[in-house]
């Protein structure tokens, strides 16, 4: 490591399971990268629901993790360890991090970082890796939504739902969502949503049957669980996917497994944070090859909503947890 790297850094660490007071400022010592990482100075971080389930005491790091929350950072690359090739110091890189995004300074599988897309700030690349990662391995890589057809995501105005829309649309697909009141309607409509559906007084299944004729969607992105999985089942197609990422709602209900058979649906779901090194330097290189084109492009982006001082990520928690907001909340470490 490099003698212009500090000993220590601030962080701001869990401080007991609870909610967002608990999150509290402190000194750490700067990480060292380990072969075939690199340590990235943190210039902005995302916050996202994964760091609100482990502030809670209920979403524990994978083995050899950092216990500091953040999943996704952008910065630039302070040192590199043994066996990485890619990336010098002073690289701007985004990367899907194990842990550890709430801190100056932080390591990540050199694999896991991509370049900073011409254009964006720092803030706007460090929005890019949680979202994107999650909605292009599940949305194209596991259930392969395709150009021409329908695709339902819940929360539309959420950090992957405002993702989620413009991709899929980017991609050729007619989008649906649901929402809970009209200005985040508003706001989907703005990213390119075919039909925004306020769940508060409308039916999603009505509704996108009759957006569909009577067929239903073909894909749906679930978030919720609970309650909306039986309903999800119901307003898919013949040959419909659905593929769970997150249960807000709840992670059982009573389901008829009958339509299931008869509609020959595919039923699946995935966690992004323990796959793989393997699997995310997959996903990592597809994204860099069809997707950060896009954002050079100005296609498809990252929606900030707020901002905050990584010393107030408990106001970041607040606000999050709120579900006021519309599209991304960041940390940036370059205001204090």
């Amino acid at each position: 490591m490099s003698d212009a790297i500090p000993q220590t850094m601030t962080a701001v660490e869990i401080s007991t399971p609870g909610g967002p007071e608990v999150l509290k400022p402190t000194t750490r010592p700067v990480p060292t990268p380990a072969a075939g990482e690199i340590l990235i100075r943190v210039r902005a971080a995302g916050v996202n629901r994964p760091d609100a389930l482990q502030r809670a005491g209920a979403y524990p790091p994978p083995p050899g993790a950092s216990d500091l929350p953040g999943l996704e950072c952008a910065g630039t690359v302070a040192a590199v360890g043994a066996g990485v090739t890619r990336w010098a110091v002073g690289d701007a890189v985004c990367a899907l991090l194990p842990g550890g995004g709430y801190a100056e300074y932080v390591t990540t599988p050199a694999v896991q970082a991509l370049p900073v897309p011409k254009g964006l700030t720092m803030v706007e690349a460090a929005a890019l890796p949680e979202t994107y990662f999650t909605v292009w391995t599940n949305v194209f890589d596991r259930v392969g939504l395709t150009a021409g057809e329908s695709f339902l995501v819940h929360g539309g105005s959420s950090g992957i739902g405002s993702t989620a829309i413009q991709l899929a649309k980017a991609f050729g697909a007619r989008a649906f969502t649901t929402v809970g009141n009209a200005e985040k309607a508003a706001f989907c409509t703005g990213l390119g949503a075919d039909l925004v559906i306020n769940y508060r007084d409308q039916d999603f299944v009505k509704e996108v049957r009759a957006a569909t004729d009577g067929k239903g969607v073909d894909v749906i992105l679930d978030m919720v669980g609970g309650s909306y999985l039986p309903r999800d089942v119901e307003a898919l197609a013949l040959d419909g996917r659905l593929c769970m990422i997150a249960f807000l709602g709840g992670p059982k209900a009573d389901m008829n497994f009958a339509p299931i058979m008869v509609k020959r649906l595919t039923v699946t779901g995935s966690t992004l944070r323990p796959q793989s090194i393997e699997a995310k330097a997959r996903i990592a290189a597809s994204l860099e090859a069809k997707v950060w084109p896009l954002i050079e492009a100005g296609t498809v982006g990252p929606k900030i909503f707020a901002t905050f001082p990584l010393v107030d990520a408990a106001k970041a928690h607040a606000l999050m947890e709120s579900s006021a907001h519309m599209g991304k909340i960041m940390l940036d470490l370059d205001v204090t």
